[in-house]
């Protein structure tokens, strides 16, 4: 298989017509149109670190055995044709092949759509194709949820599929009381599985359909069906979904990393994704806008009508049933908008091609947020700046971040989705070994810090530290000859940096290497916390493994570039702070 491929074939005609295409498809399914041409471009460039190629012909398969399914539910049988996004989806899962071996690519599938856009169908698909028609024998196949009755929800529209049809009623047995379909052809069986299940370990899973994940508590089945493919030369995890109300379930956080895979700050070439949602500053009560989320619904005028009438109930009802319109018919998480930090849109707008070499001999302020001795450690550099053009304040950051080696690994066994050792190659992140490994290298963090002052010849006006933690090397920090001070980790210390911060992104007056990705982690992480009673907020993370380190050292120092007064920390209160230090370890002085 090494012929290159142009793009002549449906999916990506498809994908060229619509990579512009603001009327019906939000910035996420944009953003897979230009994954996919992109990736073409790297096929054919034959790029080492992309050995993969896109056959058209796989992918007309999967697309013309969907063509002939029969939908019985309803009045009458009528042929099932799948609209474009669908051709997209199947054809893209089945038409990207390794080069040498003709493998699938993609082993993972996050799809999200709202409620009645054919998520099960989708799956059904799958399951008729991976079973029966896939050339792979005693396939295992699992339809998953959180109890089994949701799980037999994509099994009975697989067995809909097959009672229809007279030819697949030969090559398929329903067995209906154990909640299973075998294939007759490669001896495959399709299973309903739920959590409740009385055992759900052990297996090998050539295509694991999760179902709704938004309403998984944890990861728990989505771990087990992907532990048993490593053995697997060719499996896919599929995940349809729509969008929930827990941000703290795995499905959000899953969510979040694919949105960062569209934008290239994540890199996983096996994973596929496509998102269905409205765009950030789109009217979600104009019905002209839905067809970004509702794809089937938005080309249908009397299905279009219903969901007008779902709309004016939600808005008069409030509470569940708005939140339920948001989520099932919107496809909108309904909190993200409200908690987020950074509208990452607005974030990536601040990114420039500048390096803190187009900063040399200027002045700037430090924030320093430090770990005890486990995660993250982050200091940022803020460079406030006169705009020619237009005389406005402007901030350039530049962020750097430090962890222990022993750590960083631990992560990494837990399967973290931290790209640790990527931020390690593109200079973003510093591991550290000292103390074996464990524990934060303060040594290495000031030295860092003393370096690029060094070599930049940078003016160091002032540092803002975060307290905790600090006291073991205040008196170094007085070796930079700058003003040391204290930022309280508190809402009302916080909250006047955190707002500003927001709206110079927003304005645009915020500056940084867009090639920190670290950096746009930290920012599309951070999410805001709830107002104390007098209203004030200051950044959070919404789940203990996420990183927001950089952002706090950027809010400890953008409090001192926006001009806020702050008590500066003395000499005096600095070595009070260090005896205290070793008050509290129980050493006494002679």
């Amino acid at each position: 298989m090494s012929r290159i491929l142009k793009t002549n074939d449906r999916i990506s005609r498809f994908a060229e017509k619509n990579l512009k295409n603001k009327k019906e498809f939000g910035e996420d399914a944009r953003l897979a149109f230009k994954r996919h041409l992109n990736d073409l471009k790297r096929s054919e460039k034959n790029d080492p670190d992309f050995p993969y190629i896109f056959d058209p012909e796989k992918a007309e398969d999967i697309i013309e055995l969907a063509n002939k399914l029969t939908i019985a539910e309803g009045e009458g049988d009528q042929t099932f044709t799948c609209a474009g996004f669908q051709e997209f989806i199947l054809g893209s899962l089945f038409g990207w092949v390794h080069k040498e071996t003709g493998k699938r690519r993609f082993t993972d599938s996050y799809v999200q759509v709202a409620r009645q856009q054919g998520k099960s169908v989708l799956n059904a698909i799958l399951g008729i194709k991976c079973s029966n028609f896939d050339n792979y024998n005693y396939a295992q196949i699992y339809c998953t949820a959180t109890k089994q009755d949701q799980a037999r929800i994509v099994l009975n529209e697989i067995s809909k599929f097959i009672n229809a049809d007279a030819d697949l009623l030969e090559l398929f047995e329903i067995k209906d009381y154990k909640s299973e379909i075998t294939a007759k052809i490669t001896n495959a069986t399709i299973r309903a599985l739920g959590r409740d299940t009385k055992s759900i370990d052990g297996f090998r899973p050539y295509l694991g359909i999760v179902d709704e994940y938004h309403a998984h508590k944890d990861n728990q089945m989505y771990k087990l069906l992907k532990g048993g493919t490593r053995k697997l030369k060719q499996s896919l995890i599929s995940v349809i979904t729509t969008a929930g109300f827990n941000l703290n379930a795995p499905c959000y956080e899953l969510y979040k990393y694919c949105r960062r895979v569209l934008r290239g700050i994540d890199v996983n070439d096996r994973q596929f994704i496509y998102i269905a949602q409205m765009d950030v500053n789109d009217d979600i009560w104009n019905p002209k806008n839905w067809i970004k989320c509702c794809p089937l619904t938005g080309n249908d005028p009397e299905l279009l009508s219903q969901m007008q009438e779902d709309a004016k109930k939600a808005k008069s009802m409030g509470g569940e049933e708005m939140r339920d319109f948001l989520t099932k018919s919107l496809n909108i998480w309904v909190t993200n908008a409200e908690t987020a930090f950074i509208d990452l849109a607005e974030w990536e707008k601040c990114g420039s091609n500048r390096t803190l070499e187009d900063f040399r001999g200027k002045k700037a302020i430090c924030g320093l947020d430090l770990s005890s001795g486990g995660d993250l450690t982050s200091l940022a550099l803020i460079f406030p700046y006169e705009d020619p053009n237009t005389g406005d304040k402007k901030y350039y950051i530049y962020s750097h971040s430090f962890i222990p080696q022993r750590r960083m690994q631990e992560h990494m066994d837990k399967e973290d989705n931290a790209p640790y050792i990527i931020w390690q190659k593109e200079g973003l992140l510093t591991v550290t070994t000292a103390a074996g490994g464990i524990k934060t290298d303060y040594k290495t963090i000031l030295a860092h810090l003393h370096n690029i002052i060094d070599k930049y010849d940078i003016d160091l006006t002032a540092i803002g530290y975060d307290p905790h933690n600090a006291s073991a090397f205040l008196l170094d920090l007085e070796d930079f000859g700058c003003d040391l001070v204290e930022i309280k980790q508190s809402a009302r210390s916080l909250n006047d940096a955190t707002i500003d911060f927001q709206l110079e992104v927003k304005a645009h007056n915020v500056e940084y290497d867009k090639k920190n990705k670290l950096l746009t982690r930290s920012m599309n992480d951070a999410i805001l916390s709830e107002p104390n009673s007098f209203g004030e907020i200051k950044i959070d993370k919404m789940l203990q493994k996420v990183r927001i380190d950089p952002c706090d050292a950027i809010i400890d120092a953008h409090k001192l570039a926006m001009g806020v007064e702050v008590e500066e920390i003395t000499t005096d209160q600095s070595i009070e702070a260090y005896l205290k230090m070793f008050e509290k370890a129980g050493v006494k002085e002679d």
